[in-house]
């Protein structure tokens, strides 16, 4: 399976179009479509469905384009970290994480060494603990910023000093705005919008007094902005963290009357092999925020 290939089925993925794929990629229409006919013939499976204003992909090339890119940025990230002189400290570093106020932290040390390696550059992706994992573990990412409770017993980590409160995200004139805390109760019948990691905290399971499948969930989310839309027009009310909804507007946050700070945690891989770049952000990282 060439890699060059693999970048070939990607064009013609995204342009949905044999010609227009092979104008982008500077080849002849004949001989994209031999290549293409070719790495069919490899794995032995149909790839792509051409019809006649279109091609679209079959299951089978849904799966290998989500390979295909995993596989060509990997390749490209090695590429770059090789091709850096001896002497130079420099490249790409890759960094997930959830929205959370604790990511301060990496872009205060990212700032720290920018001033003295400006060739260092930052890759940062958002997502939820799931998502972050797979590409941690699939070698896209260097590093991961992680909200506790999430499973980081197969990985390395610093525990970040940073801590935060779960409570409700509400409008200023909602029945909720004037309370100093949140009860159970409070929340038991209004319309609640609520995270991934809500419904996998068990802490806050058990502060609710009441299973989740009985209480009226109207939306769910990974990141916060949208979620914070969904309030502000007034579809529910969110369950989250400190100091990530815009509460200089319409919104405000609310505690809960629950006794439980959110830690976070810096992970990487056990037994990393990391670049230079990647290497000198970790021994900061240690030195600067390592407890």
């Amino acid at each position: 399976m060439d890699l060059r290939v693999l970048r070939y089925f990607l064009a013609v993925a995204r342009e949905q179009n044999i010609t227009a794929a092979a104008n982008s990629l500077h080849i002849s229409q004949p001989t994209l479509s031999r290549q293409l006919m070719e790495l069919e013939a490899e794995f032995g499976k149909t790839l792509m469905i051409r019809g006649n204003r279109k091609i679209s992909l079959t299951n089978e090339g849904r799966l290998l384009r989500k390979r295909a890119e995993e596989l060509i940025a990997l390749a490209d990230k090695t590429k770059a970290e090789m091709t850096l002189s001896d002497a130079e400290i420099g490249g790409d570093i890759y960094i997930g994480g959830g929205e959370a106020d604790a990511f301060r932290l990496i872009a205060k040390l990212a700032k720290t060494i920018q001033a003295d390696y400006p060739n260092v550059n930052y890759h940062l992706i958002s997502g939820d603990a799931d998502d972050l994992s797979e590409k941690l573990d699939k070698g896209l990412l260097d590093f991961c910023v992680f909200v506790e409770p999430a499973d980081i017993t197969k990985y390395e980590f610093i525990r970040l000093p940073a801590t935060e409160r779960w409570g409700i995200v509400t409008r200023k004139d909602s029945s909720l705005a004037g309370k100093t805390v949140i009860s159970p109760k409070d929340i038991w019948d209004l319309p609640l919008i609520i995270s991934r990691q809500t419904e996998q905290d068990k802490i806050i399971q058990k502060w609710l007094q009441k299973d989740m499948s009985r209480l009226n969930i109207v939306a769910t989310y990974n990141l916060y902005y949208n979620a914070g839309l969904m309030v502000e027009e007034g579809v529910g009310y969110m369950i989250g963290i400190d100091k990530l909804a815009d509460t200089g507007g319409d919104l405000c946050f609310i505690p809960l009357d629950l006794d439980y700070e959110i830690h976070f945690d810096l992970v990487w891989k056990k037994y990393q092999t990391f670049s230079r770049a990647a290497e000198l952000f970790l021994s900061k990282a240690n030195v600067e925020i390592g407890e």
